[in-house]
């Protein structure tokens, strides 16, 4: 008679019972396309969506606030309106090239960004200068270059002073204005708005349930906190865009 040969029955009732408890599971897995889910465009752009939690809109008097109609003249020479936005996820900021503040570290932050989600054709970026007068085209796209801002849905835009400052002070509540006394000559905020694709502003909120509203653009995420202990927002930010690009 055979003597049994312990380690090869123990080996097989192993794989025995894996199959049993695992087989089933994966194949639940595929059948419920939780594979697929794991492999989204999300997980591509190297951003992990943490919870399932929707953004909130911005609310006036009740109503969802939407990006007010603007045209203006990008680094190209051509003109850009929010009909150029339609359908896509963006961010909009106010800046101007000669900003010797905040302006860099922003434009640093945005580049890192537009990299996280370079495969989507349906992320950009509105950037507005609040400094027309030097901020041509030509000065824009410069700057452009300069920073490697290659999103083809990145325009950054001129036009009439009064007209931009419009949109920055009433159409988004982002301050802006000439001020001969602070450095560089101008005021303007260092936060970035976040629009869905149908054209609202969307954010989280906050621990107290108000919408965030808007998203510090200053502090990097290498740096985590600035000089006031204020933390970075960028992570954040790039979490709620693929939230609304899965949208």
């Amino acid at each position: 008679m055979k003597k049994t040969n312990y380690s090869y029955v123990g080996i097989t009732l192993i794989i025995l019972v894996f199959g049993i408890i695992f087989i089933p599971k994966i194949v639940d897995r595929i059948t419920n396309d939780d594979i697929n889910r794991d492999e989204s465009r999300s997980q591509k752009a190297s951003t992990k969506v943490f919870d399932n939690t929707s953004l909130v809109f911005l609310e006036i008097n009740g109503e969802p606030k939407k990006v007010p109609a603007f045209s203006f003249t990008d680094q190209e020479g051509n003109t850009i309106s929010n009909k150029d936005y339609e359908g896509m996820v963006y961010l909009v900021e106010f800046f101007f090239t000669t900003c010797p503040t905040i302006c860099p570290r922003m434009s640093e932050n945005l580049v890192q960004i537009q990299n996280n989600f370079k495969s989507y054709e349906n992320f950009g970026v509105a950037s507005f200068t609040i400094n027309p007068k030097h901020d041509t085209p030509e000065v824009l796209k410069a700057y452009a270059e300069h920073y490697g801002m290659t999103n083809p849905n990145w325009h950054l835009m001129t036009g009439d002073l009064d007209t931009i400052y419009e949109l920055a002070n009433q159409g988004f509540n982002l301050y802006t204005a000439e001020d001969a006394d602070v450095e560089g000559g101008f005021e303007h905020s260092g936060n970035f708005a976040l629009i869905d694709k149908n054209g609202f502003i969307r954010s989280r909120v906050d621990d107290f349930g108000n919408p965030k509203i808007y998203y510090k653009g200053t502090i990097s995420e290498e740096e985590k906190y600035d000089e006031d202990g204020a933390q970075e927002e960028i992570s954040m930010l790039k979490e709620d865009i693929a939230k609304l690009l899965s949208e």
